[in-house]
């Protein structure tokens, strides 16, 4: 079996590519499928993530790839597990164009969430123009998605950004909440998938588009039976 290579990317901080990066990874590995996550950014927020995973959470690798001052990184850190099926690469705000093709030339799917404000939704618009025009997506086959992240309401500040993906042929995977249900079980290094559905069923059915994408829309089971609940984590 091949590795699936997902990068969560946008040039734009702050549009909450961590929470879409281990969430992404807490389905997997709902699905006894061997998931690591690749974090490239500096504050290193999914492996900050990580460290706070229960250990009676299903297994989540992770492997710091960034660059941070104050001296390098043992080579055990960089390392991807051969067995790994699913890799999920969190990167940086603003990568270099070098660190970029790096990423573009090891991925299959790139996944761009965006914040809901204009500022946010022109800057992904000019992120995705670079994307086709410097990465070369199409020429490499990546497939390519855009996901709203952190929704408050049903305004519809993603009116524009839908109408350009698609004239791109780009697919919008739908709108993720800006739910405490994903900050409570963030800070138990949990995911939405590692909770009991009826405490997190809204959540569950906003994110499954994304997952599917991700995994290529197979057919999937709605949620894993065998999880660890907020409380049981914290206890």
């Amino acid at each position: 079996m091949s590795m699936n290579t997902t990068l969560v990317i946008n040039a734009k901080g702050g549009v909450g590519k961590t929470t879409i990066t281990t969430n992404l990874a807490s389905y997997f590995a709902a699905r006894d499928v061997v998931t690591t996550i690749a974090d490239y950014d500096p504050q290193g927020s999914s492996l900050n993530w990580l460290q706070q995973r229960a250990s009676e959470a299903r297994k989540i690798h992770g492997a710091d790839f960034a660059t941070r001052h104050g001296g390098g990184l043992q080579n055990g850190r960089r390392q991807i597990p051969r067995e790994t099926r699913q890799l999920i690469i969190d990167a940086p705000a603003g990568p270099s164009r070098l660190l970029l093709q790096d990423l573009l030339a090891r991925t299959q799917s790139i996944l761009i969430p965006v914040a809901p404000s204009s500022i946010d939704v022109h800057a992904t618009a000019n992120f995705i123009k670079e994307l086709l025009l410097v990465g070369h997506v199409r020429v490499r086959n990546i497939r390519v998605a855009v996901v709203a992240n952190r929704v408050r309401s049903g305004k519809p500040v993603y009116a524009p950004l839908e109408k350009f993906i698609a004239s791109l042929g780009i697919a919008f995977l739908g709108r993720v909440n800006d739910s405490e249900v994903y900050v409570e079980a963030a800070e138990s290094g949990l995911g939405i998938y590692d909770l009991p559905a009826d405490a997190c069923g809204s959540e569950l059915r906003e994110f499954l588009p994304v997952a599917r994408w991700v995994q290529g829309d197979e057919p999937v089971e709605e949620a894993a039976s065998n999880v660890v609940p907020i409380a049981s984590a914290r206890a």
